[in-house]
């Protein structure tokens, strides 16, 4: 079986080039650095990753034959939490955070795992809460060192 070792450095060229082979990934999946993988054209891959390494959508991958792979975020089921008040938004994810729940944070929404209980307690704060089959990138923490920096390199939807 080849195997995935290398994690190759994200460029803005990166974003605009599309590689051969995609791996698509819950985020769960993507924080565990070794694992048996399935790509999209079904062949497989052993994944073997630098401990504490987390994959973000866009990632880049290198296997031992050289073949370039493409990390997508699966879509799964988190809850988003929507607001135009941005104090409400802060509260929201203050309460979240505070629960060390993973939380991607957006200009005017929060996504979480689905949970009904931390829903109630959102919406109890005053923001619409919706069930979506979306991709999920939870912010990595202050304490992350994934070779990233602060966002993963990433940008946020609807970002400015």
């Amino acid at each position: 079986m080849l195997e995935i070792h290398e994690r190759l450095p994200r460029t803005d060229a990166d974003h605009a080039s599309s590689a051969e082979i995609v791996l698509t990934l819950a985020f769960e999946a993507r924080q565990r650095c070794r694992q048996r993988v399935v790509l999209e054209d079904g062949s497989e891959r052993a994944l073997l990753l630098p401990r504490g390494t987390t994959l973000r959508d866009g990632d880049r991958l290198r296997d031992t034959e050289g073949a370039i792979i493409r990390v997508r975020a699966a879509p799964e089921t988190v809850s988003v939490a929507r607001t135009t008040d941005r104090h409400l938004l802060v509260r929201a994810a203050y309460h979240l955070g505070n629960r060390h729940v993973p939380l991607q944070i957006d200009i005017d929404s929060l996504r979480y795992r689905h949970d009904h209980v931390l829903d109630a307690m959102v919406e109890g704060l005053g923001l619409s809460v919706s069930c979506e089959q979306v991709s999920f990138e939870p912010e990595p923490g202050a304490y992350a060192h994934d070779g990233h920096g602060g966002h993963g390199g990433h940008a946020h939807p609807g970002a400015a």
